[in-house]
């Protein structure tokens, strides 16, 4: 399954919500330095649909906060 995702880094609390138009805004608590933000994304994304975090990997937009993701 793949799914367009954006993501909302230094968050307070983090949350995984789904918009209207389908896309899933993951709000993470760490800063998007050294790819913190995307291994913190991973592991959110984890919990939430109840998969292993090597099912979970980022297609496109790795440096951006626009991301599609594949979940096996």
């Amino acid at each position: 399954m793949k799914i367009t995702v954006h993501v909302k880094p230094n968050a307070r609390q983090e949350a995984v919500t789904v918009r209207e138009d389908g896309v899933y805004v993951v709000q993470v608590s760490v800063p998007p330095i050294e790819g913190r933000a995307n291994e913190r994304l991973v592991e959110v994304l984890s919990k939430h649909f109840r998969r292993p975090k090597r099912a979970i990997q980022i297609l496109k937009g790795t440096r951006g906060r626009h991301k599609i993701v594949e979940i096996q």
